[in-house]
């Protein structure tokens, strides 16, 4: 795993140390020796990772991590403080100031390399969304760290069957989170699947199996894949702690464990687990923002042109129906000019919940652009389209459509062009013009009514 590490320290000799040990596990280093040339280069985006030394003059390590997580452009680049001191209450501040992790010096090897693999992979792993999220027209990057929604309790596994372990950790936990305990690790993986969670929590020292076969399977799951996973391990457990960070693993706790620094790190993981749940979300929803119609629901037109060229092709290697409905609601600007556009809004999101409603879930229901829809219908010949369009024209017809913040209504009626493939040299463009031939065919011959392609 490569990536590039910025060492900020005051002392020459403590950089070359850590740059010793990093390159060593073929990392690319960088060096800073004070806090605004570490911020200048993180805010050029030249690193993956910061270890952060303390005590540093002028602008501490504290300060400068604070600056790098208030500002949304370096909030998501990992910061390890690298400290003499070694109080729990010491480290716990590296962590409130925004840190993600923290080193006491002197630092020991396993400890360095276990932590900067963990989170480099989770930097690797935000950069990918970021950059989707930057390239769409989602939320942005400032929105998406926005506090609310991201701080607060979690609800947290807890895979432990150790009694007296349990009931520890559940007391420093229950304040602030919600903790759900789970002996049996098999149970426990049905549970993580099912239960929305932003962190499990797994002891090493299980009885019954391995724990880092359960860390395993919830990295192969579909569901658990981005779930957090804090183990906790004993004194000198490397090997197994290494094995962890490589199965994915994102942090750990040592016994005895400290409460002070098991909130914080829990605290960490879970507001990484939201802001990454926000990142996806808001990349899921640009995704169909670009190929739904936001008024209506229904796929938009260049979903259409994108896909029913496939759904022929498949139909007529697999010689098998397809049809094509072309629709236009009958005299829509009138609707408009007499009621508004907010009526003739309400009127086509009804008109398009009647249509999904009369459809199948394999047919393809889409808005191409103002009043007029195209339907496409797999595994459907011209008969069986022509009842089905049939149909659709008098569930449109038969009820009025209510206009919004009033009580009257208003009559709509539909055309409707049918279309079918006739051969294998068929065309989505030659279907579409049919169709569309059909349903001028329907109009001229008074509206509110079906027509099928010759």
């Amino acid at each position: 795993m490569s990536a590039r590490v910025l060492i900020v320290d005051d002392l020459v000799a403590n950089i070359k140390l850590l740059e010793a040990r990093l390159t060593a596990e073929y990392f690319e280093v960088l060096t800073a020796m004070n806090g605004p040339a570490a911020i200048d280069i993180c805010v050029r985006g030249q690193c993956d990772i910061v270890l952060l030394d303390v005590l540093m003059p002028g602008m501490d390590g504290l300060e400068v991590c604070r600056r790098l997580k208030r500002n949304p452009h370096t909030a998501h680049i990992p910061v390890v403080m690298v400290t003499a001191l070694d109080q729990p209450a010491d480290r716990v501040a590296g962590l409130e100031a925004g840190a993600d992790d923290f080193l006491t010096k002197p630092v020991n090897d396993i400890a360095l390399i276990t932590r900067v693999k963990s989170l480099v992979r989770l930097k690797t792993l935000t950069d990918d969304l970021m950059m989707q999220v930057s390239t769409s027209t989602g939320i942005g990057v400032e929105e998406a760290f926005d506090p609310i929604g991201i701080d607060g309790g979690g609800k947290i596994l807890l895979v432990d069957d150790a009694p007296a372990t349990v009931e520890r950790i559940t007391r420093i936990l229950t304040p602030f989170h919600t903790v759900d305990h789970e002996p049996d690790p098999q149970e426990a993986l049905f549970r993580a699947a099912d239960g929305d969670y932003d962190l499990a929590i797994v002891s090493l020292n299980l009885k019954e199996i391995d724990g880092l076969r359960l860390c395993s399977h919830l990295r192969s799951l579909d569901r658990t894949r981005f779930l957090p996973i804090l183990v906790i391990v004993d004194a000198g457990d490397n090997v197994r702690l290494l094995r962890g960070i490589d199965l994915g693993v994102n942090d750990y706790l040592v016994r005895p464990v400290d409460k002070q620094e098991m909130l914080a790190r829990v605290r960490t993981q879970v507001r990484r687990k939201r802001f990454a749940d926000r990142l996806r979300d808001s990349v899921q929803m640009t995704i169909e923002m670009a190929v739904t119609d936001a008024l209506t629901g229904l796929y938009n037109r260049r979903y259409l042109e994108r896909h029913l060229a496939t759904l022929v092709q498949h139909a007529t290697a697999r010689q098998r129906p397809l049809s094509v409905l072309v629709l236009d609601i009958d005299h829509f600007k009138p609707i408009n000019d007499t009621y508004g556009h907010p009526a003739g809004d309400d009127v086509l999101r009804e008109f398009s919940r009647r249509v999904r409603k009369t459809v199948r879930g394999i047919d393809l229901a889409t808005r191409i652009g103002g009043e007029e829809f195209v339907i496409v219908m797999p595994d459907t010949d011209a008969a069986l389209a022509l009842i089905v369009a049939e149909r659709m024209r008098q569930k449109i017809a038969i009820e009025r459509f209510q206009l919004p913040d009033s009580e009257e209504s208003v009559a709509v009626t539909v055309s409707i062009g049918i279309a079918s493939l006739v051969s294998r040299d068929d065309t989505p463009e030659a279907l579409l013009k049919r169709a569309d031939d059909a349903l001028y065919r329907a109009k001229r011959t008074g509206r509110n009514r079906v027509a099928a392609a010759a």
